[in-house]
């Protein structure tokens, strides 16, 4: 039925796991409104060929409906409104939370194209190549203006804001090729902003992880642009945290600093010190970068300055991921902590994130 459906509205095939139910309430919702609709219609033609004015004289019956009657109406309408926003707004819940044990896809979009960065620190562009039952989020920010990362044959879209990240993920149940859209428009070439995932089987995801198509993630880790070489992404975060300083006042083992230590950070639940709780999820890490006086945690004093323009994204993606890599870290005791550290400038280098 539901690839009956595609094809009477020509929609393209579904190629995700998520895909299925979109369509089926996507089918649900117009068929509903479409037998309404034509119920509603053909009262209206009923009535008006029913109770036509037949003389000048003739005076319309008055009509009333039972209580009972309006009640079964009210009913039915509220019902089936609350039984679509139950159905989409559990489909919502599971397109936002990914598996945990997702692989993740780094985007950058730029105008006018899509810079796709892999864990083990390889970029390719327009081409994002992925293995097939295989959960993949993508940690996605826009080096410019807002774009929207849109797959059709996947039902995903996102906006994609410069600044910081936002994330979607998929898991694909076919192999093939499926394009990638623009959904945002994002200046004169908007319509030509276009790229493709390229879904592979397991085992030919694996010769395309061994061939290393691609180039090498450009960081600079002191020693200029690209500097860092190749290695997977979490030790590329690594340079960075030390280039960077990052590591002046975040610990990676637990110990409490001059900043919360990115043991365990990665997910957890933070309580702010405005009395909010959110979860250091990729969107918190980023904009605790690039805005750090908007989520102060609960106990930490606000001396961080702000990366924003000092930041690549490449370079904020790798420190994401060094930050995810150890969301299962050691947790050290309660009470113990270095010693607190003499607070620099940005100028003189700053603190990391």
């Amino acid at each position: 039925m539901i690839e009956l459906f595609r094809r009477l509205i020509f929609l393209p095939v579904g190629a995700s796991t998520v895909a299925d139910g979109v369509d089926a309430l996507h089918a649900f919702v117009i068929t509903a409104t479409m037998l309404v609709s034509t119920y509603v219609f053909g009262a209206a033609a009923w009535f008006t060929v029913r109770y036509r004015r037949k003389s000048d004289r003739q005076l319309t019956r008055r009509l009333s409906a039972t209580v009972r009657h309006e009640a079964s109406i009210i009913t039915l309408v509220l019902g089936t409104f609350l039984l679509w926003w139950v159905l989409g707004f559990r489909q919502y819940v599971e397109m936002v939370q990914p598996p945990r044990d997702s692989d993740v896809v780094y985007v950058e979009a730029k105008q006018w194209m899509w810079k796709f960065t892999y864990p083990d620190g390889r970029d390719t562009n327009d081409v994002l190549t992925v293995p097939v039952g295989r959960p993949i989020r993508l940690a996605m920010t826009s080096r410019d203006v807002i774009h929207s990362f849109y797959v059709p044959s996947f039902r995903i879209k996102q906006d994609v804001l410069p600044g910081r990240y936002t994330a979607v993920w998929f898991e694909a149940t076919q192999t093939g090729t499926f394009p990638i859209w623009c959904a945002e428009y994002c200046g004169v070439s908007h319509s030509r902003m276009r790229g493709e995932v390229v879904v592979l089987s397991q085992a030919d995801y694996a010769l395309w992880l061994r061939s290393g198509k691609g180039q090498t993630a450009e960081i600079d880790c002191g020693r200029g642009p690209g500097s860092c070489g190749g290695g997977d992404l979490v030790a590329i975060g690594r340079q960075v945290a030390l280039r960077r300083a990052c590591v002046a006042c975040h610990t990676l083992d637990g110990q409490r600093h001059v900043g919360p230590t990115w043991s365990g950070l990665y997910g957890s639940q933070r309580t702010l010190a405005d009395g909010r709780k959110v979860v250091a999820d990729d969107a918190y890490l980023t904009r605790s970068m690039m805005e750090p006086a908007a989520d102060v945690v609960a106990g930490y004093a606000q001396v961080m300055p702000t990366y924003q323009g000092s930041l690549t994204a490449a370079e904020t993606g790798a420190l994401v991921e060094l930050i995810r890599s150890l969301r299962d870290g050691p947790v050290a005791p309660a009470g113990v902590a270095l010693p607190a550290l003499e607070i620099t400038t940005a100028a003189d280098g700053g603190r990391g994130p």
